[in-house]
């Protein structure tokens, strides 16, 4: 047997005896709790029945005359009512009443007057003043004919006079006790088979610690000498690897799902127009301007297609870099001033203003290419939702470690629902002065920047109104 088998059979084994100690001990104690609730029920009743019975007490004489109508009309009543999963038709309740010596006065089901029933726990306990209660079959020897009673003082000048007792039959509630086993089992079921799945995860993660292990004492006995540093540096080395493969590995799952997915979705929409109007192109007669706007279409859709298609694979190799390739101080004032001319032309066939507010020059350290395209991101959609004839304000700010760039636009802010999705990949907001959006990834692109930066990006509503995207970055050392 393999060790990955051992040490699923073995997780599982005592996986299986808890949730067994664990289900027996849940399963048994779900009857008494049912018995408790419906014996809480029965002391009420039991003293309702009482109080009545005192209603008619004359001169220390219990009077049960109007008991025998009152139940015949009870268990005469006609109803449906649906109780979660369980339908009840007819009233169980029972009861009867004594006199002080046990002797019975009424019984609901008919019982013969002059009955001794002071043998009983639930009449004798109550006539000397103790709580009575017990639970009794009709028929005997057969404990599903159970019936709970539970008995109240009757009382006249603070004497006991008689008892009135109230019972229920026990399978009046052993259907709920039935559903809430079968509902146990059933959960128990759901994690006995999640814990499987579970069990067969992890002992694929423990095997491979074991591999290492072995790896490294067939190194250790390939070696001549004993040189504890080489030893202790193949070890770390041999953990640091194996980390980092698994890390890639489950990374790289996650990455491909997550992007085979979100691309399929979003390109759906332009192949559906292609091909929607490559079908229309096809009938015959149709007029040239119908045919221009229906090729344009498809020229639209197909760059849209492209576009999208080469900011994905961008991000993509952004993504798989863990570190900068070179780092080199960044001058940040001219880089803003160098992004706000470039954007100008666009800005002003919507008569935008771009000011640039840079009291004081502030460097980092960072790739140059990549902070330029990450400000130029947040420009271009500063822009974008900005109104006719507003401004967009560019901004640095520096602390003593931290240096911020804000972009602010004047537009319409941030819709509460897309607060937290704007980056997201392939998430896009509607252009006020176009109706379409992008294609979702310059945010994404942004963020990944920032973190390659150990910086952050963060997006919110400025109080002033507008959109305020504020790009913090780690201030270069002197």
């Amino acid at each position: 047997m393999t060790k990955r088998n051992r040490i699923f059979i073995g997780i599982l084994l005592i996986y299986a005896v808890g949730i067994a100690f664990m289900l027996y001990r849940v399963v048994a104690d779900i009857d008494p709790r049912y018995r408790e609730s419906a014996e809480e029920s029965l002391v009420e009743s039991s003293h309702l029945l009482a109080s009545l019975v005192e209603q008619d007490v004359r001169a220390g004489a219990i009077d049960t005359t109007r008991l025998d109508p009152l139940f015949k009309s009870l268990y005469a009543r006609q109803f449906l009512s649906q109780i979660y999963s369980v339908t009840k038709t007819r009233v169980e309740l029972r009861a009867y009443v004594t006199d002080r010596s046990g002797r019975v006065l009424f019984h609901s089901l008919g019982q013969q007057p002059g009955t001794d029933f002071s043998q009983w726990r639930d009449v004798s306990y109550t006539l000397r003043g103790d709580y009575g209660a017990r639970t009794t079959p009709d028929v005997e020897g057969d404990p599903l004919s159970s019936v709970m009673y539970v008995g109240a003082p009757i009382r006249w000048n603070n004497e006991i006079i008689g008892v009135a007792s109230v019972g229920k039959p026990v399978t009046s509630f052993g259907q709920f006790v039935s559903a809430a086993r079968e509902k146990t089992l059933y959960v128990g079921l759901v994690s006995v088979l999640a814990v499987l799945l579970l069990a067969v995860i992890v002992s694929v993660w423990l095997v491979r610690p074991f591999g290492l292990i072995a790896d490294y004492v067939r190194y250790v006995r390939a070696q001549r000498s004993l040189n504890l540093p080489r030893l202790g540096r193949r070890a770390l080395g041999a953990l640091g690897a194996a980390y980092d493969e698994m890390r890639d590995a489950l990374a790289g799952r996650n990455y491909v799902a997550d992007y085979v997915q979100t691309l399929t979705h979003e390109v759906k929409s332009p192949l559906s127009a292609i091909r929607g109007a490559a079908e229309l192109l096809q009938e015959p007669g149709m007029p040239q301007a119908e045919r221009e706007r229906f090729l344009a279409n498809i020229s639209r859709e197909t760059g849209r297609i492209q576009e999208m298609v080469d900011r994905m694979m961008e991000l993509t190799a952004l993504e798989t870099r863990r570190s900068l390739d070179k780092v080199v101080p960044v001058a940040l004032t001219p880089l803003l001033e160098e992004l706000a001319g470039a954007a100008q032309g666009a800005a002003a066939a919507r008569g935008i203003r771009i000011k640039v507010d840079a009291p004081e020059d502030a460097t980092v350290e960072g790739d140059a290419f990549l902070l330029r395209r990450a400000v130029s991101n947040l420009l271009d959609n500063a822009i974008d939702f900005s109104p006719e004839g507003g401004e967009v304000q560019l901004s640095l700010y520096g602390s003593a470690r931290v240096v911020r760039i804000q972009v602010q636009d004047r537009g319409q802010g941030i819709p509460e629902y897309a607060q937290d999705k704007v980056f997201e990949k392939f998430y896009s907001l509607a252009r006020p002065h176009t109706r379409k959006k992008s294609t979702g990834l310059g945010l994404a692109f942004v963020k990944e920047i920032a973190s390659l930066h150990h910086g952050r990006i963060e997006l919110a509503n400025a109080p002033g109104g507008g959109a305020l995207a504020t790009l913090s970055l780690p201030r270069a050392a002197m």
